[in-house]
């Protein structure tokens, strides 16, 4: 599905080819939740790195969280962009899995398919305050569930074109 996308105040657009355009998963991270969540969450979708377009390059930063992992602190390797202007959290992408870029679906212009159920992970780094609302039978996940985007797409039959010859297995922190 092709997707065209753009930040609040206009100056950064984009559009990407999206083999994973349904909006189900909900990330509760801390990381998510405090760069581009809105109810507490955030939702990433999956799509092919090669075929993003970016106007408005000059207004773009990245952000790399920093992760505390017991005793250790390390930047993670996702890099999220932003517009420098407003603010717009607009896509995550990983060196890790170089053909893949994770547009924000708040970003997003087009219209996307709805749900068929919402998956709701990472809810043991969920804010207090946070209500996790849905459907009644939605699956929920303390960390990350045990499929990835892709397969949960596929699953359903949802998958829309050509994914990236490399897919990873699981979610992973980024």
């Amino acid at each position: 599905m092709h997707l065209e996308g753009s930040c609040h105040c206009g100056s950064v657009k984009f559009s990407v080819d999206a083999h994973e355009p349904v909006p189900f998963m909900r990330c509760y991270c801390s990381i998510c939740r405090k760069t581009a969540g809105t109810g507490g969450y955030a939702i990433n979708l999956g799509a092919d790195h090669r075929t993003l377009r970016v106007t408005g390059k000059r207004y773009l930063r990245i952000y790399q969280a920093t992760i505390q992992e017991g005793d250790e602190l390390r930047h993670s390797s996702g890099q999220r962009h932003f517009c420098s202007r407003c603010g717009t959290a607009l896509w995550l992408w990983d060196p890790s899995w170089p053909d893949l870029v994770h547009p924000h679906a708040g970003a997003i212009d087009t219209p996307l398919p709805t749900p068929p159920e919402n998956v709701h992970c990472l809810l043991n780094s969920k804010a207090a305050w946070v209500r996790v609302e849905g459907h009644k039978g939605d699956p929920r996940f303390g960390g990350y569930p045990d499929f990835s985007l892709a397969e949960w797409h596929a699953q359903r039959g949802l998958t829309s074109g050509t994914a990236p010859s490399k897919t990873p297995n699981k979610n992973k922190r980024k």
